[in-house]
């Protein structure tokens, strides 16, 4: 009896074995023939196959499993079932929960989806599975996402400390620093993410907007110029941000506009049109001006954002009548405009404003030293650049 139970446990043994190896063989089968047809973009067909593959390798605890579920999770994507997709990984790392690839495949996902909370915690998994840098590099960039920069920062050193010759930790750590706002820091960092890769171009993109972020506008501007020659879509995305972040500025007057503000001190007002020498006459003038960036319309259109006023504080050139005295003669005209309009298309404005002459006909007026001030916002929500805020037709803008 002994011996018949022996045979019989070892049969039962080799036959178990057999099964085992079938269904391996199996599974690799059906992974190729998932493989073959995910090439061919058959993603139903190629989960079908997967997901074939992904049971047969967890009945015979084959490591065809792991590449099973992260094939599966990819078809799921291409057919925008990204639910399922969580799920394939899910069931693997409960088979698998030792193998960090799958912790951050699952990551990814998340990250992807903008579930951030989630993104953290499968990365923090892959990190204690395997202690590697790009893990940690994932994890860095998931707390950054979560604005949780001195922990992201933390990440980035250690991925330093791990391969000093790799640009990733010193990107990472620039970006961290960045958000921080410890701009001088952060560039050192990007500097010498490029020393050790000089065509990591993405480096000298965050560079050009970390010097955006500080003010140096020229610099970022340099960047911009030269990823013009080896990555144009980084250097364009650049552009745009630098462009938000540029203050908006009066470039000049159209000389179309209506109102002469090129002519001297002493004009007078009968010389503005000749319905303008008629005693009491008044009459409506516009002054167009050029912006250099897209402003916000309501701003612009609010008079009240706007003022007119005599030129003074730039020298007895740049003052109103020259700093001379005011005679009485001396046309008044009212400090807000009756109306402005904006034309979003060619960033310029039109200022209207009235000129009365007296009841003499003989009121003076000095056009080119007449001030325009606007103290609106831009389309960033900007404040004006404090020296392209004002115009006067003898200084230009300042």
């Amino acid at each position: 009896m002994d011996i018949l139970t022996s045979v019989s446990a070892d049969t039962l043994f080799e036959t178990l074995g057999d099964q085992s190896a079938q269904m391996e063989s199996l599974a690799n089968q059906s992974l190729s023939n998932g493989i073959d047809k995910y090439i061919n973009k058959d993603y139903k067909g190629a989960a079908v196959a997967f997901k074939a593959a992904f049971g047969l390798s967890s009945a015979s605890q084959s490591t065809y499993g792991v590449d099973a579920a992260k094939y599966l999770a990819m078809s799921y994507i291409q057919l925008g079932e990204t639910n399922n997709a969580v799920q394939a990984y899910k069931q693997a790392i409960q088979l698998y929960s030792n193998d960090d690839t799958l912790y951050a495949a699952l990551g990814n996902l998340y990250f992807g989806e903008g579930r951030t909370g989630e993104a953290i915690e499968a990365y923090e998994n892959a990190v204690r599975n395997f202690e590697d840098g790009n893990n940690r590099f994932s994890l860095g960039q998931a707390y950054l996402k979560a604005g949780r920069n001195e922990d992201a920062a933390n990440q980035f050193r250690k991925v330093i400390e791990m391969n000093q010759g790799s640009a990733n930790g010193y990107y990472g750590l620039g970006q961290a620093l960045a958000a921080q706002k410890k701009y001088p820091e952060a560039i050192a960092q990007f500097e010498r993410a490029v020393q050790k890769n000089k065509a990591f171009y993405d480096a000298y993109a965050e560079m050009g907007y970390t010097y955006a972020d500080a003010g140096d506008l020229d610099r970022a501007n340099e960047i911009k110029d030269f990823l013009g020659y080896k990555d144009k879509s980084l250097a364009t995305t650049l552009g745009e941000y630098i462009n938000k972040m540029t203050q908006p500025k009066i470039l000049f007057a159209w000389a179309d506009s209506s109102f002469p503000f090129y002519m001297p001190p002493k004009t007078t007002v009968a010389e503005l049109g000749n319905y303008m020498a008629n005693a009491n006459a008044s009459q409506t003038f516009a002054m167009v001006f050029q912006f250099n960036k897209s402003m916000d319309r309501e701003s612009v259109e609010n008079p009240l954002n706007w003022s007119i006023s005599r030129a003074s504080g730039n020298g007895p050139a740049g003052d109103y009548n020259y700093g001379l005295g005011i005679p009485d003669t001396e046309a008044r005209i009212s400090p807000t405009p009756i109306d402005v309009y904006y034309d979003e298309k060619y960033y310029n404005a039109i200022v209207r404003f009235t000129v009365d002459q007296n009841a003499t006909g003989t009121a003076t007026i000095d056009p080119s030293h007449l001030q325009f001030t606007f103290t609106g916002l831009d389309g960033d929500g900007n404040t004006m650049h404090p020296k392209y805020d004002q115009y006067t037709g003898f200084s230009g803008s300042f």
